[in-house]
């Protein structure tokens, strides 16, 4: 008898209607990597390297992992002008193999100091997809999985908001209309119709030619209730530059990071609290203000004062956050088939002969010698450039990412046409492919747009607008 009623018991269970499988709490957890080079590398964001003779502030991988229970994801920014497609293929691997988190859930982007050493490729820069990592590329991908795994051992649980701030007073369109005769001509010889980094000041100076991106975009995680695990924010500022002579620094992106943590951090936590800035898209923005003729300053001054004033307004709009102990995580990684910018005969006729009549680079004067030794890499690249975007979701907020040194007016248009109304795109993930002029922005030339400065053909950022919001859309709540 007492079988039957067992029986009839789980008979009677079993027909009710089927209970929603509970929602696990939002866990996180952020450390940082030291990624300092050696001294005596080359530091790159110019047109001529040059060794590294000074450290003023060291480098480091900030990293911050997720878990929702189901699904882990695992933010990193590097304090590197950019990173090889083939370093961020080795820190995933390596992450994945280590800690179980998918390397396509993986996002590891590039602030663009232009005091860093190269984790890009060699110089001149070859155009391939895959190279041989060098000690320092090695070096990077190590510590960037070391990051994350210190990451994932301080899982703890956390509540997570997103907030936005407008902080349009350091960002400046960079590309400016200049009165018919008088911009110089390129490195080719010819007249553009825009002007990138126009003398400031100048009475010649019409309009510019795109828009900014006034907003600093960030996702917070806290503790329940309590303090602050983690800050990641996005920023499209090209970088602001202004340091010692053969110095090494994080750029204000890393003075950002430090001001924010001096504001919200507590003499003795543990873990300790770590804030994040990654590049928005500012292929065509930067800290000038071209309009005003330009103040001489200290090294650092410039790049203190815009990292103070953002983490200043960032902190401010942290009490008006609404916190959320659950997001659902979820990833999309895809690699495009975008091309590479496609030279005409007549422009590798003139890079053999500049290359050809003109011994060796000796300075900024040697422009021309400088883009023929680029578009004669260029005109034998790799076959494909197996072009990386992703797409994060964590819980409401949608983060899409780009290669490339991205125009703002790509940024704007994805959190415009984004399925979820609180998203933003970070440029510089997973690989360096040079800048991404919109289609527009090619018909005005300028520097830009140059072969050798722009590698991928005139339709990538339609190709790559195209691929995020068809990821962000694979991943929306189903209604």
């Amino acid at each position: 008898m007492k079988q039957m009623r067992l029986l009839f018991f789980l008979l009677f269970v079993a027909l009710l209607p089927a209970a929603e499988t509970p929602k696990a709490a939002l866990r996180a957890g952020a450390a940082t990597s030291n990624i300092t080079p050696e001294l005596g590398g080359e530091v790159v964001g110019g047109f001529l390297p040059f060794p590294a003779t000074h450290i003023h502030d060291e480098l480091h991988a900030r990293c911050l992992v997720l878990d929702d229970g189901r699904t882990r994801l695992a933010l990193v920014v590097c304090d590197l002008l950019g990173l090889h497609r083939s370093v961020s293929l080795e820190a995933r691997r390596l992450i994945e193999e280590e800690t179980g988190i998918p390397a396509a859930h993986v996002l590891i982007s590039g602030t663009h100091t232009h005091s860093a050493t190269n984790a890009i490729s060699t110089w001149p820069r070859s155009y391939v997809s895959d190279m041989e990592l060098n000690p320092y590329q090695r070096f990077a991908a190590r510590r960037i999985a070391d990051g994350v795994r210190r990451a994932l051992h301080l899982l703890r649980p956390a509540e997570i908001a997103f907030g936005r701030v407008n902080v349009p007073e350091h960002v400046h369109n960079r590309r400016w209309f200049m009165k018919d005769g008088t911009a110089p001509p390129n490195p080719f010889g010819q007249i553009d119709r825009v002007k990138m980094n126009p003398p400031s000041g100048s009475p010649n100076l019409v309009e510019p030619a795109g828009p900014i991106d006034p907003e600093v975009s960030f996702l917070a995680l806290r503790e329940p209730g309590g303090r602050l695990i983690a800050l990641y924010s996005a920023y499209s500022l090209h970088y602001v530059g202004g340091v010692g002579s053969g110095h090494v620094s994080a750029d204000y992106y890393g003075y950002y990071c430090a001001a924010l943590q001096r504001r919200v951090a507590q003499a003795g936590d543990d873990p300790a609290f770590v804030a994040m800035m990654a590049n928005g898209t500012s292929g065509d923005i930067n800290n000038i203000d071209f309009r005003a003729p330009r103040a001489a300053k200290a090294p650092y001054e410039q790049m203190r004062h815009v990292a103070e004033d953002v983490a200043e307004k960032v902190h401010g709009a942290l009490a008006g956050l609404e916190w959320q102990a659950r997001a659902p995580l979820a990833a999309r990684y895809r690699e495009l088939d975008v091309k590479w910018r496609t030279l005409e005969p007549e422009r590798i006729a003139w890079a053999e002969k500049t290359a050809a009549t003109t011994p060796r680079i000796q300075g900024k004067a040697d422009l021309p010698y400088a883009y023929a030794t680029r578009l004669l890499k260029l005109a034998q690249p790799s076959p494909e450039t197996k072009f990386p975007v992703q797409v994060l979701r964590l819980g409401d907020i949608c983060i899409a990412s780009s290669p490339c040194e991205t125009f703002a007016e790509t940024g704007l248009e994805f959190k415009q046409r984004s399925p979820f109304a609180k998203s933003f795109m970070v440029e510089l993930a997973h690989g360096y492919y040079g800048y991404m002029p919109t289609p527009r922005h090619f018909e005005l030339g300028g520097y830009e747009t140059w072969p050798g400065t722009n590698n991928v053909e005139p339709q990538a950022a339609v190709k790559l607008m195209n691929a995020v919001l068809d990821l962000a859309n694979e991943l929306r709540p189903v209604d």
